[in-house]
């Protein structure tokens, strides 16, 4: 188990990877990876992943280590977590994790149910039902099979229902009973730092703006060239990250460069304020909230996070 780590979430572009090397610096520390499409190898400037130079400054795992063609899981991500203590790369190195994969988080530290995997031909099954069909319907059909699963599942999050669908068919258990027997956590929670960023929204708005005119300006475009090239199935993660689908419009002439922009723009905001609420209704009390604006500058020491996001005396 891992003690004294530090775990950053937060919602896109609110300055997680920055917080990161900064604190990784300061202690001597590691970071690690905790966003689940910044692992694939294709996708670097889209996905924001650190640059050459971050990379210089301190060490930095699970990154780019994915094909695209894999569709890379939490159980995955957890399982090469382990790999990376067991390999001692982090021995004597205060791990910082950063990212906006809450599931990824909660693994860390709840651990997670030993689900066997599941083939290729059965998450394509269900995928392409959930295309065809939609949630509410495909929550329907969940109630039925894990009553357990669907209780604890809303009927638009068509992530976890197609997960639980395709976990209840290759393995002809409900989920939920998996959920019983979840592995041991791999970080210590009484002596982890854990940090959520919370943006305002046009803080974030931006950010989100800047950022993407500057992928597109360091070559986004060919980044998704090079991902087509591999005709890949379209309902992989990786086919499915913010950009690549308005970009892809672009390269086939179904729309202008400064439509596609505009649309992975939105599409981007759209997800961030979906991180956003995951974060503030799933992550606990013990989590240090840090609030930004455009006059409140984020911290980049220890310290600055705790006076970042103590309270107010009342």
């Amino acid at each position: 188990m891992l003690n004294n780590a530090i775990l950053i979430a937060g919602p896109t572009a609110s300055g997680k990877s920055a917080l990161a090397l900064a604190l990784a610096q300061e202690t001597g520390g590691v970071v690690i990876n905790a966003d689940s499409m910044q692992v694939y190898d294709v996708l670097s400037l889209l996905t924001a992943r650190p640059s050459a130079e971050d990379l210089k400054r301190a060490p930095h795992f699970l990154y780019g280590h994915v094909p695209p063609s894999v569709a890379y899981s939490t159980g995955a991500w957890l399982d090469d977590v382990a790999k990376l203590v067991e390999s001692g790369a982090l021995e004597g190195k205060r791990p910082v994790f950063v990212g906006g994969t809450g599931l990824y988080f909660r693994a860390l530290l709840e651990g997670i149910a030993p689900v066997p995997p599941v083939p290729d031909a059965v998450r394509r099954h269900w995928r392409q039902r959930m295309e065809k069909e939609g949630p509410e319907a495909l929550h329907g059909l969940l109630a039925e099979r894990d009553p357990d699963a669907a209780s604890a599942i809303g009927t638009g999050d068509a992530q976890r229902i197609t997960r639980a669908l395709e976990v209840f068919e290759a393995s002809g258990r409900p989920l939920s009973a998996w959920q019983q027997e979840n592995t041991p956590p791999l970080v210590d929670r009484v002596s982890a730092c854990c940090i959520v960023l919370e943006p305002e929204r046009e803080f974030v708005r931006q950010r989100i703006g800047q950022r993407f005119d500057r992928m597109v300006e360091e070559g986004a475009l060919e980044e998704v060239k090079a991902l087509l090239a591999l005709d890949l199935p379209p309902e992989l993660p990786a086919m499915k990250a913010i950009g690549v689908p308005e970009l892809a419009a672009c390269l086939a002439n179904a729309c202008t460069l400064e439509d596609a922009i505009e649309r992975a723009k939105t599409a981007t905001r759209r997800y961030s304020k979906r991180q956003g609420t995951w974060f503030r209704n799933q992550l606990g009390e013990d989590w240090l909230r840090v609030p930004l604006s455009s006059e409140n500058a984020l911290p980049r020491s220890l310290a600055g996070v705790l006076q970042a996001s103590a309270k107010p005396a009342e």
